[in-house]
């Protein structure tokens, strides 16, 4: 059974994480860790890709680019599944106070700094 894209077109990133579960679950638990983490490295590399073929000051990403952030999400709320890591709880925990460099709600690093 199938969900309606209107009924998926916001989803939290625990709806993200749970949903990616229930599709491939078992198989990145056979997976494990060490396989998962290929896969994404994988993606983040056609990312880049994208990222570079695209051109700049596009007003909207191209679906080819979108696509490839959405794989991106995917094998990370993959790899996090597998790890039993919660995201949403994870960033909230590092994010939701502010930079975890500066501690500001709107950073205030150097650029040359990694926040």
């Amino acid at each position: 059974m199938t969900t309606p894209a209107s009924e998926t077109s916001t989803l939290t990133l625990t709806e993200v994480q749970r949903l990616i579960d229930q599709m491939y679950g078992s198989k990145d638990a056979a997976r494990g860790i060490p396989g998962t983490f290929m896969w994404l490295m994988e993606e983040v590399g056609e990312l880049a890709t994208a990222l570079r073929e695209e051109p700049p000051g596009q007003a909207k990403a191209s679906e080819a680019l979108a696509s490839e952030f959405a794989d991106v999400l995917a094998w990370l709320a993959t790899i996090a599944n597998v790890a039993n890591v919660d995201l949403a709880q994870a960033f909230c925990e590092k994010y939701a106070q502010g930079c975890p460099g500066c501690g500001q709600r709107i950073c205030t690093c150097a650029l040359s700094e990694k926040p």
